[in-house]
């Protein structure tokens, strides 16, 4: 994601919202600003979740989100922000 993600609560508010669907994954900040989101989970509710992520939380102003599928070596068993 880019655009204003960085300190307004996105990283946790994904996590929350990840929860909620019953995803797993990681939010991390990265160094330009960005943040990078690994969503795993069934397709229906990764769309879902993907929506949630091109808003976010009300005080972010998310600019770009871009997608890509891939396979993890490992699963994350839970989601978690970094």
């Amino acid at each position: 994601m880019s655009g204003r993600v960085q300190g307004v609560y996105y990283r946790g508010s994904a996590q929350a919202r990840a929860r909620e669907l019953g995803i797993t994954g990681y939010a991390r900040n990265l160094a330009d600003g960005r943040v990078e989101v690994l969503a795993c989970g069934d397709a229906s509710r990764i769309n879902t979740f993907v929506e949630w992520l091109r808003v976010g939380p009300t005080t972010a102003h998310v600019t770009a989100v871009e997608v890509a599928e891939r396979e993890p070596a490992d699963y994350p068993s839970s989601f978690l922000t970094g």
